[in-house]
C-alpha cells in the first residue's frame, strides 16, 4: 500500500494532503492547473522534499531516501528521451544503471519492444519517431526496471486529439497488464475515468474527493467539483426551489430531464455536435441543458418544447 501524508509550501501555494493507494491500483490525480498534482508526484519521487509528513510504500518509509533508491518509475510530460540513444538503448537505460545482467536486460528490452509494438523502431533515434511512438518508448523505459510504483505526469498531454484517443486505451491495457501501482496526473476527466480504478480530485493543494470514477462523477461533493467534472445543470438554492426541490444547491443530472412530458419550456440555444444535439432550455425561469441523439429539426431556437423532470434524481451538493 502507498500511504501519503504530506505538506509542502511555496509562495502563494500550500499542499496539504493525506491519501492511500492499494497495491496494483491505478489512481488518477485529477484537477486544474495549479492544484498541486505534479507537486505531489515530485514529492513521492523524491524530487522535492516535504516540509513535513511521509511517503510510505509497502511498509517502507521512502521519505529519507534519494530518488534513485526509491524504486519509483517516473514518466514526464515531455518524455525526456535521450536523443543520442536508440529506442532500445533508451528502454535499457535504467537497467544498465541498475546493473542488470546482460541476458536479463536484453530479454526485458525485447519483451517491452514487443508489448509496446516498437520492434520495427528499435534502432531508431527518438527524433525519428512520431509523438505516439515517443510516448510508448518513454513508458517502456519507465516500466523496464519493474518498479513497484509508477508515476505518470500528464502522459498524453503532449499529443494531439487523435493520438490521445488512440493511446489512451493502449495505456490502460498496459497498466493493467503490468499490475504496477500507478499514480496518473491529468486535468482531463475522460482520461482519469478510463485509466483509473479510483480518482482523487484536487483543488488548490487539497483533496476534495476520492472514489471510484462512477461514484465521483455521479455523486460530486460540491458545486465546484460538479462543474469541473463537466456537469452543466447546477442549481442555486433559488433555482432548486423553483423546480420543486429544497432550497439548497443541487446537481440535476441529464437523466432527470427529458424531452416530452407535461412541462413546457422554450429552446434558448441549439448546439449541433454531429452525433448529438444539445439544447439550452428555459423551464420555470431556470436555464437547463439536455441532449438528444436525433437531429430534431423542429426544435430550433425560440421554439416551445415539452419536457419531463424527475426531481428525485437531483443530487444535493454541499454549499
Amino acid at each position: 500500500m502507498l500511504e501519503l501524508s504530506l505538506e509542502k509550501s511555496f509562495p502563494g501555494f500550500r499542499l496539504t494532503l493525506e491519501l492511500t493507494a492499494q497495491e496494483g491500483e491505478v489512481l488518477s490525480l485529477l484537477g486544474p492547473s495549479g492544484s498541486g498534482k505534479s507537486t505531489l508526484l515530485r514529492l513521492i519521487a523524491g524530487l522535492l522534499t516535504p516540509d513535513r509528513g511521509f511517503v510510505r510504500f509497502g511498509g517502507l518509509d521512502l521519505t529519507p531516501l534519494p530518488p534513485e533508491r526509491r524504486g519509483v518509475g517516473f514518466l514526464f510530460q515531455d518524455y525526456a528521451l535521450f536523443p543520442h540513444l536508440t529506442v532500445a538503448e533508451n528502454i535499457a537505460f535504467g537497467l544498465v544503471e541498475a546493473r542488470w545482467p546482460k541476458a536479463e536486460r536484453e530479454a526485458r528490452v525485447q519483451e517491452l519492444l514487443e508489448r509496446m509494438e516498437l520492434l520495427p523502431h528499435a534502432r531508431k533515434r527518438p527524433q525519428e519517431l512520431s509523438g505516439g511512438e515517443q510516448q510508448r518508448v518513454a513508458l517502456a523505459r519507465a516500466l523496464a526496471p519493474r518498479p513497484r510504483l509508477l508515476l505518470l505526469d500528464e502522459p498524453l498531454g503532449a499529443l494531439d486529439l487523435r493520438l490521445r484517443e488512440e493511446l489512451l486505451f493502449f495505456l490502460r491495457r498496459t497498466l493493467r497488464g503490468e499490475g504496477v501501482t500507478t499514480l496518473v496526473v491529468t486535468h482531463d476527466q475522460g482520461e482519469a475515468f478510463l485509466l483509473a480504478h479510483r480518482v482523487a480530485v484536487l483543488r488548490q493543494g487539497r483533496l476534495v474527493q476520492v472514489g471510484r470514477p462512477e461514484e465521483v462523477y455521479t455523486q460530486p461533493k460540491d458545486a465546484w467539483t460538479a462543474r469541473f467534472l463537466g456537469h452543466k445543470n447546477l442549481l442555486s438554492p433559488a433555482e432548486s426551489q423553483a423546480l420543486g426541490l429544497p432550497p439548497r444547491p443541487h446537481l440535476l443530472p441529464q437523466a432527470a430531464l427529458r424531452l416530452g412530458g407535461g412541462l413546457e419550456g422554450r429552446v434558448e440555444e441549439r448546439l449541433f455536435f454531429g452525433n448529438r444535439v444539445g439544447f439550452w432550455v428555459r423551464l420555470e425561469g431556470v436555464r437547463l441543458y439536455l441532449e438528444a441523439l436525433e437531429p430534431l429539426p423542429d426544435l430550433q431556437e425560440g421554439a416551445k418544447v415539452s419536457l419531463s423532470l424527475d426531481p428525485s434524481q437531483a443530487v444535493a451538493l454541499e454549499g
